[in-house]
């Protein structure tokens, strides 16, 4: 007797129905696996769609996307000749790799899934880490999120039939109230994702042969749809006693087996989701807030003519160090050819004008520089310190993945110094933060003055900085020196001004033993971000800093 396949592949199983039912109200799949029996599988099932599937790529172009002009065809014909784009597709698109597809095919693909297109994207998420994930336009309009990561060949059950799209019942008012009423149970905000939840329900009654909305089909949507995007276990719903000793009097609409077929009873619609959750649920949900925070941890893009991810070509003149997009040059004279040939018979083969040449261009990312500036005054000041050391090195452990920088300037006193320039080598690091000291007063200008004067020399040389202050605001020298609360705080202000005019991003971290309105204050003048975080140990600060990085 084979043995039962896992549930994790009769989810997926249901998904493809559903999708071959409701097509585009459901947008598609995103599917979480790396090559293997399981996906292979998957991709197999997915050619029994009445329609074939295409492929895009996560680097394809508009005019790959969109179609544009048939260089051949323009070339022979001597007439511009129209190619039609996969966005023209009648059948499913799978995305490889989609986590790595750029922030603009995300949004073009997204403006294509809303224009109403009857036909399902397959994203298929490779990601090996769990900061790499498919762009969140993307994720948000397919219906069913699905992880086939884990599953053998043993796993693997029999393939489905899949019907042609058919009409699905209208989902009832009662039915509507019951899937938000889920969906604020499992801390889903999206509301396109109650909406996919509730096209779910509605095809799941479909593929049941029923013409309207049952238990079963709302439990089977939540489980396909919303717990895969929850972020919290709903709690257990309180109990209640019964007031009279006889039974109350069923509803006058009350369906077979004493359930109402426009109302379902939420306490044990909230008992069956419980029951569906995985026993992983919280690993799951802790390993999806850590995916959707994590960003690509790199700094500005960066417009190339060498280097990095292919973008559209634009026209331009050669010379230097420019690179000539033979395919994108050829497509814009085609065109001209034959007006080109009756001005100048006398002329064979193609001719290529200046106004038809264009130019390669890459985007690249700048490395990120992240700059600690650590009040190092007061009795607290080596406890800070610490703080900072332990914070500094976390970050830097992240370092060699993310290409971010570290550097670290301490104000005590009457002065700000550099103590740390900014490097990636966490053995330089160790050694510059071994002994540090501390004492003084806080001449918190200053330290904002040294942090935009790096800030300043690390965008000359290609790097995106970042500052990160931690201080608790207690501000008494001026930039002059001058120990002066009032003047302190107002060049303190003026330094905020022009490290925002600097366009350098900045998070404040107040480590004081209670907010400070005025540190909250500066955080605003500098555009960033302001965390309270008293009493904070390392781990605390590098986890405030990587979240505002990545949020």
């Amino acid at each position: 007797m084979d043995p039962a396949p896992h549930p994790g592949w009769i989810r997926a199983m249901t998904a493809l129905r559903l999708i071959a039912l409701d097509p585009g109200g459901l947008g598609g799949i995103l599917l979480r696996a790396r090559a293997g029996p399981a996906r292979d599988a998957f991709l197999k099932a997915l050619t029994a769609y009445p329609r074939p599937a295409a492929r895009l790529h996560p680097a394809m172009g508009d005019d790959a996307l969109f179609g544009g002009l048939d260089l051949e065809a323009t070339l022979g014909s001597g007439r511009p000749t129209a190619h039609a784009g996969l966005a023209d597709h009648d059948g499913p698109l799978i995305l490889p790799m989609a986590e790595r597809a750029s922030p603009q095919l995300a949004a073009r693909l997204a403006g294509v899934m809303d224009a109403s297109r009857a036909h399902p994207l397959i994203a298929l998420d490779e990601g090996a880490d769990a900061d790499e994930a498919a762009p969140p336009a993307l994720a948000d309009r397919l219906a069913f999120h699905l992880d086939l990561g884990d599953l053998a060949l043993a796993d693997i059950g029999a393939l489905p039939r899949l019907r042609a799209p058919r009409g699905v019942p209208r989902i009832t008012e009662a039915g509507i109230e019951q899937i938000a009423m889920l969906a604020e149970a499992l801390g889903v905000s999206s509301p396109r994702a109650a909406c996919l939840a509730m096209r779910a329900a509605c095809a799941h009654a479909a593929l049941e042969g029923r013409d309207h909305l049952g238990a079963e089909d709302i439990e089977a949507a939540a489980a396909l749809v919303l717990i895969p995007r929850a972020t919290r276990v709903p709690a257990p719903p309180e109990e209640e006693t019964q007031q009279a000793d006889t039974p109350p009097e069923p509803p006058e609409n009350e369906g077979r087996d004493g359930v109402p077929e426009d109302a379902l009873p939420e306490d044990m619609l909230i008992e069956a989701v419980r029951a569906l959750l995985p026993e992983d649920i919280l690993a799951r949900i802790a390993a999806g807030k850590a995916r959707r925070a994590a960003g690509a941890g790199t700094g500005d893009a960066r417009k190339g003519n060498r280097r990095g991810r292919p973008i559209p070509s634009r026209r331009g003149r050669l010379g230097g160090a420019a690179r000539l997009d033979l395919v994108a040059t050829l497509r814009a004279a085609a065109p001209w050819q034959k007006i080109r040939r009756e001005s100048r018979p006398e002329r064979a083969g193609i001719e290529i004008r200046a106004a038809d040449i264009h130019l390669r261009r890459y985007e690249q990312r700048s490395d990120r520089l992240l700059i600690f500036a650590v009040d190092a005054s007061g009795s607290a000041a080596m406890t800070r310190l610490a703080e900072a050391k332990g914070a500094v090195e976390l970050m830097l452990g992240a370092a060699y993945a993310r290409r971010d920088h570290v550097a670290l300037i301490g104000f005590r006193g009457q002065e700000a110094e550099l103590l740390l320039p900014p490097t990636r080598s966490l053995l330089r690091t160790k050694r510059q933060l071994a002994s540090l000291p501390g004492g003084g007063a806080t001449p918190l200008a200053l330290g904002l003055r040294a942090a935009l004067e790096l800030a300043r020399s690390a965008r000359q040389r290609g790097m995106t900085p970042t500052l990160a202050l931690l201080t608790d605001g207690r501000a008494n020298i001026a930039l002059d020196g001058a120990p002066d609360r009032a003047r302190a705080a107002h060049d303190a202000a003026e330094m905020a001004a022009a490290l925002r005019a600097s366009a350098t991003g900045a998070i404040v971290i107040d480590m004081g033993a209670r907010p400070e309105p005025t540190l909250e204050a500066l955080a605003a003048a500098m555009n960033g971000r302001y965390i309270a975080l008293p009493r904070a140990d390392a781990r605390k600060v590098s986890a405030a800093v990587s979240s505002a990085l990545d949020g």
